[in-house]
């Protein structure tokens, strides 16, 4: 008998271990029919279910007998979409995980004729990419790694042509969350390769999470592989399976060069190097390489640790140049072994600016289609975006992408609703227009419906409700409420109910409404005494301050200009935008910069005021001043602001990648800025200084121009920060103002320290420092060098001709030298001790853009000379072509 258990039993334990590796796992098979569902894949073990349950349209489809042979299960039934505009998946996941989203598409000619189709793949309201079939006969995998903004993730086709959307295959897996972080978007695959020449596609069980990991391998490659055990416990958990084989140069002296070209062309990118020293090393040996990618990335004398997994990556997003991505891995005069690489994997950054519907509303129409059995083809993904499909009979607010679109208007005359009319529309908050009729809604009309404040519009006609309308809602219709309520022939109006009313009931009613009046005029009565009584001295000493003993006037100005144009947030909200303020990005005389997030997408930096901050509160209202009433591309743009008692904040756009000072260290990711980026950046700063001084009526003076004051966006467009100390001219014919000194020591102008007179040539002085520490990137004062200060050891320099000396040596050389001089003679023109002598900004601009001209000029002649070999990616299901090595 026992034996007869055992292997029942056996079965049990085995699904229950699965289950339990699995965890998290959302595996589709798309168009499987229920009864066949679930099943475990024979090769991986995945355990794939019908997609019946996730989606309510589409129709089932069967590739053609000859791929039924090809292909593994799951791609032999498909769901196709021949009706409506858009279709959508809704899925259930966790708010805040990081996702590896994969959707397979094989169109296998299921309708018998032959046409490739193409449309449009939506991750919630934002597209995610674009499906074209022809010429994929082995179908498309688009990938991702995104993180979940709510519990509910819908994923959505849409039909841009003639032909139908169809998906073979979803399949969601939970990552950790301290791997593949994105300064912002998501993560798009372009490709994810081991080196091998021989090989299938790995992926679970080798992989935890199901990353599917290409074979690759060129002519140009010599492999190297081990049967011994490799650590793999690293953050990226790469497979054992993947690791134990590698490839460095057929060439040892030759350094191992990979290109490819990311889609689009100017994408941001991400890269992931996984390496692990898998040869046996002899005591005189060393593997010593700097890992370089072209203009981006430095990483200087790497030795990949034995039998153990070491990733390399991007810690912010890198840009190619217009041929594409190359990334060598050079050999050092140290090392007497050539590089080697293990696995690679290579992402572009998608953004998804588009938040979605407020969730309350999506909630609650929701609950309205299911509890009315609506079955709207067009009531599918998202109710209010895209515009151009959103849901049918039903209006939205849309103020800018980052704040959730609002339902306003809601239809549903002649959708054969019945039973009483749903509780939940009274969760619809800013709803303006509510159209019932012509249904056959019974019962009474509820009360909620006079509270929904922003209804203008009720339309009840042509139902079965019954009973008297609340006074409440009739008192609506004297604010300006349009009610309808015709055609339900057992409804009434308050006032008409029961009008036959036995006449000796008349005589206690009219005392009854009498009494009503006289009450209403005693009490209008004392109401007025009471106005006019004036406060008592100790009445107002006694009245608790409803702000901060702090420059009320000006607080009260503050606030009038700030609430018409910027939004306003109470300190509760700060704190739960900061995540209780859980990351700090840096700290300056006002206080501490958060990392927030508004919306739950749109990423802020806060700058709240610390307590202990004596010119804290006079900042706050220079920097409100002034970003109030002036606007550019090169300024940071304000969000918004709290001014909640003591608790003073400013809200900015986050910029992801820091400050110039950082990006010149190399601490953040630890490349080094090209000389052609570094201009960019200047000319940038530049013209957003030239705004300040002749685009702004007045004129304004930053008065604190350093690279710190210098952010950096993700595509490392800079813009000017913290303008707490600037002041204007409040004449347009003023030159100077008389001020005390302030700004930053090393960085002031040394006229204006002598006299007190600011002027917008002081701002100038500090930007020559700022362009000479982006061409030297070197301090200010430093106690070794033949000068001390920076600005006499570049003249120093310059007068022995020594531009190497100069130039910030990380660039090794890899310069237009022509625009380098021009940029040192800007400079110098700059910080001239006399003001009088020192260029307008408008003349540093259209210089410092003669620079960037000539160095952009060397660069493409650069990329002509080159021979160069790179091919796209075709992410197939079965044949996927990785980037070629030259």
């Amino acid at each position: 008998m026992k034996s007869h258990l055992l292997l029942p039993m056996i079965g049990i334990f085995v699904f229950i271990v699965n289950a339990q590796k699995q965890e998290g796992f959302i595996s589709l098979d798309c168009g499987l029919p229920i009864d066949e569902s679930p099943y475990d894949d024979p090769y991986n073990g995945l355990t794939f279910t019908s997609d019946s349950n996730y989606i309510q349209t589409g129709k089932i489809g069967k590739v053609e007998k000859d791929a039924m042979t090809t292909f593994a299960r799951q791609y032999l039934t498909l769901r196709y979409f021949p009706e409506g505009k858009r279709n959508c998946y809704n899925l259930n996941v966790k708010r805040g995980t990081n996702y590896l989203i994969s959707v397979s598409i094989l169109y296998g000619n299921y309708d018998g004729l032959n046409i490739d189709p193409n449309f449009d793949l939506y991750l919630g309201p934002n597209k995610w990419a674009r499906v074209d079939m022809e010429g994929r006969p082995n179908g498309i995998s688009e990938d991702i790694i995104h993180k979940a903004r709510s519990n509910s993730l819908d994923i959505c086709v849409v039909k841009t042509g003639t032909t139908s959307p169809l998906v073979s295959t979803i399949e969601i897996r939970p990552l950790r969350n301290d791997t593949y972080v994105t300064q912002s978007g998501s993560l798009a695959l372009s490709f994810r390769a081991y080196y091998t020449n021989s090989g299938d596609q790995i992926r679970y069980a080798d992989d935890v999470h199901d990353r599917v990991w290409y074979p690759f391998f060129d002519t140009s490659f010599k492999q190297i592989t081990t049967s011994l055990n490799i650590n793999n416990s690293g953050t990226y958990e790469v497979p054992k399976t993947v690791l134990k084989n590698a490839a460095t140069p057929r060439n040892a002296s030759e350094p191992l060069l990979i290109a490819w070209l990311p889609k689009p062309a100017n994408a941001q990118v991400y890269l992931y190097m996984h390496f692990a020293e898998i040869e046996a090393l002899k005591a005189n040996e060393t593997r010593e390489f700097n890992v370089i990618l072209k203009g981006n990335f430095n990483h200087s004398g790497f030795s990949p640790p034995k039998l153990e997994l070491h990733t390399l990556y991007t810690g912010v997003p890198v840009q190619c140049d217009s041929e594409g991505c190359n990334l060598q891995l050079v050999k050092t005069s140290n090392s007497t072994l050539p590089p080697l690489i293990n696995a690679f994997e290579a992402y572009t950054v998608i953004e998804f600016p588009q938040v979605e519907t407020s969730q309350s509303d999506v909630i609650t129409i929701k609950d309205i289609k299911a509890n009315y059995e609506l079955s709207k083809i067009s009531w599918q993904g998202d109710p209010c975006l895209p515009q151009n499909i959103s849901w049918d009979n039903l209006r939205c607010t849309y103020v800018d992408v980052s704040t959730p679109p609002r339902i306003i208007s809601l239809n549903l005359s002649q959708s054969g609703l019945t039973g009483s009319i749903a509780i939940s529309l009274q969760n619809l908050t800013l709803l303006q227009e509510l159209d019932l009729s012509n249904n056959s809604l019974s019962g009474p009309v509820p009360i909620f419906l006079a509270k929904m404040k922003s209804l203008s519009l009720l339309n009840l006609i042509g139902n079965n409700l019954n009973g008297s309308v609340p006074q409440a809602l009739l008192d609506r219709e004297k604010e300006g409420l349009v009610l309808k309520l015709e055609g339900n022939p057992d409804l009434c109006r308050f006032s008409s109910c029961n009008p036959k009313k036995p006449k000796k009931f008349l005589i206690p009613a009219i005392a009854s409404v009498a009494s009503l009046l006289i009450v209403g005029v005693v009490v209008a009565l004392i109401c007025v005494f009471k106005k006019k009584k004036v406060p008592s001295a100790s009445d107002a000493h006694d009245s608790p301050p409803s702000k901060p003993a702090v420059d009320d006037g000006d607080n009260n100005k503050l606030e009038s200009s700030f609430l018409s144009k910027k939004i306003r947030f109470s300190y509760l909200e700060v704190q739960e935008m900061t995540n209780n303020f859980e990351r700090a990005l840096g700290e300056g005389g006002f206080g501490v910069v958060y990392h927030g997030s508004v919306n739950g997408s749109q990423q802020v930096a806060v700058k709240l005021l610390s307590q202990s901050s004596s010119q804290g509160y006079k900042h706050f209202k220079a920097e409100v001043d002034l970003l109030l009433r002036v606007h550019h591309i090169n300024l940071v743009s304000l969000v918004g602001y709290c001014n909640e008692g003591r608790h003073l904040a400013l809200i900015y756009e986050y910029m992801p990648n820091g400050d110039l000072k950082q990006q010149l260290s190399g601490k953040p990711g630890g490349f080094v800025l090209s000389w052609e980026s570094r201009l960019k950046i200047a000319v940038d700063a530049a013209l957003g200084l030239e705004y300040l001084h002749t685009g702004c009526k007045p004129p304004m003076v930053h008065r604190d121009i350093k690279t710190t004051n210098i952010l950096l966006d993700r595509n490392f467009q800079a813009k000017l920060a913290d303008f707490g100390l600037s002041r204007s001219f409040s004449d347009g014919n003023e030159t100077y103002v008389s001020t005390v000194v302030a700004g930053t020591p090393g960085y002031l102008d040394p006229e204006y320290y002598k006299t007190n007179w600011l002027t917008e040539k002081s701002d100038i002085y500090s930007f020559g420092i700022v362009l000479l520490e982006i061409i030297t990137n070197r301090p200010i004062i430093q106690q070794s060098r033949e000068k001390l200060n920076l600005v006499e050891w570049v003249s120093f320099m310059v007068s022995k001709g020594d531009l190497r000396n100069i130039m910030d040596p990380n660039l090794h050389q890899n310069y237009d030298k022509g625009s380098v001089w021009k940029a040192i003679e800007i400079a110098m023109s700059c910080v001239s001790p006399s003001s009088a002598r020192r260029p307008n900004m408008s003349r540093v601009a259209n210089d410092l853009k003669d620079c960037l001209a000539a160095e952009n000029s060397r660069v493409r002649e650069g990329r002509e000379r080159e021979s160069k070999s790179s091919m796209e990616f075709s992410v197939d299901i079965y044949t996927d072509m990785i980037p070629k090595a030259r």
